[in-house]
């Protein structure tokens, strides 16, 4: 059987500094601003070893657009839904889904919209 794995994600922005400063607060991280010409992106950081697929904030006026209730619903890791999602208020966000257990050999997910105006999942094994 062949497996298929996520490779890359990107969540359009409206403004990008905005959605950079958003993100690097609620996850505590760097994010690598990079400009491509028509595609100005935000890169999150990785190691190259850990699991999961990576991506961006990407901006481009004709070819993304946000959405709150519409679209690919993107989950992000978290040691735990709680840490991320008690910044998502303070750095200009709204949770949607509380942490909550999905099951207990599954662990638990919460949701949150960013300032850009798009749903985003969180998951975490405790």
């Amino acid at each position: 059987m062949k497996v298929v794995h996520a490779m890359w994600f990107e969540i359009p922005t409206k403004d990008l500094d905005r959605a950079i400063s958003f993100y690097e607060k609620v996850f505590e991280c760097e994010i690598k601003k990079v400009d491509m010409g028509d595609f100005k992106m935000g890169w999150f950081p990785t190691d190259g070893k850990s699991p999961g697929a990576t991506g961006s904030l990407v901006y481009h006026s004709d070819f993304y657009k946000t959405s709150d209730k519409a679209g690919p619903l993107i989950y992000l890791h978290s040691d735990d839904c709680n840490g991320e999602l008690a910044r998502v208020s303070e750095a200009g966000g709204k949770v949607l889904i509380p942490k909550k257990e999905i099951s207990p050999e599954h662990g638990f997910m919460g949701v949150f919209i960013d300032p850009e105006g798009n749903r985003i999942a969180l998951h975490s094994l405790q």
